[in-house]
């Protein structure tokens, strides 16, 4: 298990406040630091779980994405539940 973190910024799309993100993968294969840091520097405004979606396309794994706004603490976990929900036979 390779366990990858990294601090970037991004403006928020609704009042223009820069905020700090957090962003761990935990994933078995390898991920280069540059595509790391190509993947955070394209992002530059966003709303925080448009950004973990974003990510988690560009990076894969399993990924944590952390960051306080105006006091509100904020956590998306990429690949979401309802991604690995898959529905029994009777459900379909």
């Amino acid at each position: 298990m390779n366990i990858y973190r990294v601090k970037f910024y991004a403006r928020c799309p609704q009042d223009g406040c820069s905020i700090q993100y957090a962003l761990t993968i935990h994933t078995g294969r390898v991920i280069l630091a540059e595509d790391i840091i190509t993947a955070t520097e394209e992002i530059a405004e966003g709303m925080h779980e448009a950004i973990a979606d974003r990510l988690v396309d560009a990076l894969g794994g399993n990924q944590v994405l952390m960051a306080t706004h105006q006091g509100v603490e904020i956590e998306t976990i990429r690949p979401s539940i309802a991604h690995w929900h898959k529905p029994a036979v009777s459900e379909r």
